[in-house]
């Protein structure tokens, strides 16, 4: 069974990673194949091939199915009334709030939207907690687009969450006054109700801890909702490795279901002293495995069903079956089952880390502790043994998978979770849940306490945060460094007798070794991130690199950066910036310098900012970005042609024309970086560089606006690439037709970011160009 559940995973999976779904025919001929392999085979071949080819047909199903509910082209951007049912617990943000709603009927005529939709709604009235709540009845007037993200690598893939979602359209709500309007207060539904709950709870929480910094973090502990925690506080969790427990994790519910099935038990055994004689019924045991696993599910339901709480509620489950049925399972059987409800019910959520982390850290206990545990002493003393020997074999057994999925490991992990784990789970949780359900003013003594333990943990935690070495950060390792990390870890988490178990480290070598990948000297890679309606890219050489503007800023504490950047540095293992250029100071291109300036450090910031500005007071070392400034890095030149010293004093220009035009060359390749430059300062550079204007690949100014991008500034360039880095349906309308068509008139392959992902271009002898979409199709994306 476990080899056959295994190998439906493994069929699962690799659906996930095909550039478009099977044809109906094809899935035919693979449902005959298994069935026959199931015929003639026998043994493990039988088990693996049926499971793989089963597994992939299951997936692709579901996917057909899923995508089979799709907004007509036709119906982008149109305005469209509907009326359906407000079906999660609202986001609210600075001027709006954002929902799943579930779509009951379309009132224009001639119109098609999807059952399942995501509505921002941008109002002030909106963004009160009372105005929308979860399982209410609207009309609303709205305007849709098909599901889209931004594409880059090691990023965040918002197109596979929306489908994994059941979410085929998202958009906003349009400003009709009455015909946007509450039909009813309630709609009955298991679903809705469940939403509700946790608004309530929400609700409850934030009003008695209105104004705490850490108010965020009791209601993820209560109902799974991380969106509360700021940037700063998750910058500390996850430098010391305690992210996992500020949510519902498997230990919260496996205690909190603990707790129910002991207490059950206990009066269950006592109700002979009542009459009412249980025992005689049902015997106890069984009463506490069914009170255990309901509590588990209402928790598991509370979390909104996220893929740790899910594997825990299913092991919990199958255990509790076994003891109803009398049956003695393994470990192993118990965390194959989970494994194989949770894909079942849900393939795509191996595409996110949390099930790889939350599946390998219970195999990583189950293969060093489970039946290996050889504690000499009994009592606090064995526990204490326990946990450490527990946390060991976390630690090592997912330090290859945590740097593969995020590119750095937690140093300080082991001490900082020995410290949180009893503070959080037998504290701050109990206290949590207690204190949300409580009447006042119980409820403020409480939750009180508890967000006064969290703020008490997290000086020590700030305290271990602190230092470079908290964090180790490595490239992700390649397939093959991975497999024989794995192997190694294996062999350090072997049993005790094993031979020679420390030799396993041998194995980590290459993982320990690994350097950022880099060009040749004289050469240099540039890598355009899909920011959105924004600028960021990151140029490297074979010693140094460069980043060219950070992204726009979306909301408080999200931007280009945090969401892009970052990830990608990260996962390069990139922790140094030699160089940070700011074109100018609109939020469009300076919306991540903050968080890029905070979380890596950055030689020098190159800018055109005004004085005074909070920025320059964050860089170790500020200069002004001015033409005439040069300079050679590894065989690379860098100049800056614009812009020249007299635009500082004219107070009339707008930061536009204040950008700095960065051309980077080597081996007879070029770039030229525009940023937000006009036709006037096209027409300035034509006067005093034209001839240094020359590049095969140019950053379309201000986006393709149609201020910029003259047909006398493209001629002088000449480039063979032009890059767009524009958002998808940007309210700007960039790039605009005119202009977008004027390159293609002249020869140059144009390159949409909002299009086709992120884009890397490799100068060498000669010029090449990838585009994420390109190289990492999937069929989810539908273009």
């Amino acid at each position: 069974m476990r080899s056959a559940i295994l190998a439906f995973t493994a069929g699962a999976a690799w659906l996930q990673t095909r550039p478009a779904l099977p044809e109906p025919t094809s899935l035919a001929a693979c449902l005959a194949t298994a069935i026959i392999v199931c015929v003639i085979l026998r043994g493990l071949p039988r088990k693996l091939i049926a499971g793989v080819l089963l597994g992939a047909c299951w997936a692709a199903l579901l996917a057909q199915s899923a995508l089979s509910d799709a907004l007509p082209l036709a119906d982008e951007g149109r305005e469209i009334a509907v009326t359906g049912v407000v079906a999660s617990l609202p986001h609210r943000f600075d001027g709006g709030v954002r929902f799943q709603f579930n779509v009951a009927h379309v009132d224009t005529p001639g119109a098609t939207v999807p059952a399942n939709i995501i509505l921002s709604w941008y109002s002030a009235t909106a963004a009160d907690p009372a105005f929308v709540r979860p399982g209410e009845r609207w009309r609303l007037v709205v305007r849709l687009q098909r599901p889209h993200g931004n594409a880059n690598p090691d990023g965040f893939d918002y197109e596979a969450w929306l489908l994994e979602q059941g979410v085929r359209a998202t958009g906003y709500v349009r400003p009709a006054g009455a015909r946007n309007a509450r039909l009813a207060a309630w709609t009955p539904n298991a679903g809705y109700a469940v939403e509700r709950a946790r608004g309530w709870l929400r609700g409850r929480i934030l009003a008695v801890l209105d104004g705490k910094p850490y108010a965020g973090v009791i209601v993820a502990l209560v109902i799974g909702d991380q969106r509360g925690i700021d940037q700063a506080s998750w910058d500390v969790f996850n430098r010391t490795g305690i992210s996992h427990l500020v949510s519902i994790s498997g230990l919260h519910i496996t205690m909190l279901a603990g707790l129910a099935a002991w207490a059950t038990s206990w009066l269950w055994r006592r109700s002979l002293f009542t009459g009412a004689n249980l025992p005689l019924h049902l015997p106890a045991q069984k009463a506490a495995a069914l009170a255990g696993a309901l509590v588990a599910l209402l928790y598991v339901l509370l979390a909104g069903f996220g893929v740790p709480a899910q594997r825990t509620f299913y092991m919990l489950a199958v255990v509790a079956l076994a003891l109803w049925c009398g049956r003695i399972t393994s470990m192993s059987h118990v965390l194959c089952l989970a494994l194989g409800v949770a894909v079942l019910r849900d393939p795509w959520a191996m595409l996110w880390p949390g099930f790889w982390l939350s599946f390998g850290a219970v195999a990583a206990i189950l293969y060093a502790c489970s039946g290996r545990l050889d504690v000499p002493t009994r009592g606090w003393r064995a526990g204490l043994v326990v946990a450490a020997r527990t946390q060991w074999a976390v630690t090592l057994g997912l330090a290859p998978l945590t740097l593969l999925l995020f590119g750095q490991v937690s140093l300080v992990s082991p001490l900082a979770n020995a410290v949180a784990i009893p503070v959080i789970s037998l504290f701050v949780t109990p206290l949590a849940l207690a204190g949300s359900v409580l009447p006042s003013p119980l409820a403020d003594l409480v939750l009180g306490s508890a967000h006064l333990a969290i703020v008490v943990l997290v000086w020590p935690l700030t305290w271990l945060a602190t230092p470079a070495l908290a964090v180790w950060t490595a490239p992700a390792p390649a397939p093959w460094i991975l497999v024989l990390a794995l192997a190694g870890t294996a062999w350090m988490l072997a049993p005790r007798g094993w031979p020679q178990r420390w030799a396993g480290l041998a194995a980590w070598t290459p993982l320990l070794t690994q350097i950022p990948a880099a060009p040749a000297a004289g050469r240099f890679d540039i890598t355009a991130f899909d920011v959105g309606q924004g600028m960021a890219l990151l140029v490297e050489t074979q010693h140094h690199r460069l980043l060219y503007d950070t992204g726009p800023l979306y909301a408080p504490g999200a931007s280009g950066a945090t969401r892009v950047i970052l990830p990608y540095l990260r996962g390069r293992g990139i922790g140094r910036l030699d160089a940070l250029v700011i074109s100018h100071s609109d939020l469009d291109h300076v919306g991540g310098a903050e968080a890029v300036l905070q979380t890596v450090r950055v030689g020098q910031l190159i800018s055109s900012l005004p004085d005074g500005h909070r920025l320059l007071g964050k860089a170790t070392h500020p200069a002004r970005c001015s033409a005439g400034q040069a300079w050679h890095w590894d065989g690379v030149r860098f100049e800056m042609l614009a812009p020249d010293g007299a635009s500082y004093a004219n107070p009339r220009l707008k930061s536009n024309a204040r950008s700095c035009v960065l051309r980077i060359s080597a081996g007879g390749k070029a770039i030229l970086l525009a940023g937000d430059i006009e036709a006037a300062q096209e027409a300035a550079l034509l006067d005093t560089d034209a001839d240094r204007l020359r590049a095969d690949v140019l950053l379309a100014p201000h986006h393709g606006s149609g201020t910029s991008s003259s047909a006398a500034f493209l001629q002088a360039v000449a480039p063979t690439v032009g890059i767009f880095q524009v958002g998808h349906r940007n309210r700007y309308r960039h790039p605009q037709k005119l202009v977008y068509a004027r390159y293609g008139a002249m020869g140059i392959e144009r390159i949409r970011t909002d299009e086709r992902g992120a884009v890397t271009l490799t100068f060498g002898p000669g010029l090449d160009v990838t585009t994420y979409r390109a190289t990492h199709a999937r069929y989810w994306y539908g273009r």
